[in-house]
């Protein structure tokens, strides 16, 4: 049973980096409440000069049908222009795989998969 979704993000000035928080699985209202909160925080900083740090250790393996759900928030992130990504994920060489597949399909070289 997936869980429900939620997610938090954080501008944090002094160490330079976006610290979002990923839960669950989202419903397409939820997403379209992320990619809001997203635009609006990016907005208040130069993501050029940011890490963007994905914590999705309590993020499920992808569906199928969230695949381009996923690879749509990469590309937002790519387009963005962050220095760099960085995901975290609890090991799960699943997910790890869709990620790095991901990662390739949307051309984004400077992102990570980081497994604890």
């Amino acid at each position: 049973m997936a869980k429900e979704g939620s997610f938090s993000i954080k501008v944090n000035k002094a160490t330079k980096t976006i610290d979002l928080v990923v839960v669950g699985t989202f419903t397409p209202e939820q997403v379209q409440e992320f990619v809001a909160d997203y635009s609006e925080k990016v907005k208040s900083i130069d993501p050029k000069e940011y890490t963007l740090n994905a914590d999705s250790t309590d993020m499920d393996v992808l569906t199928q049908e969230m695949v381009p759900a996923m690879e749509n928030t990469i590309r937002m992130y790519q387009q963005s222009g962050f220095q760099k990504l960085v995901v975290t994920i609890k090991k799960s060489p699943i997910l790890k795989m869709q990620l790095n597949r991901i990662f390739k399909n949307t051309n984004f070289t400077n992102a990570e998969v980081k497994e604890i």
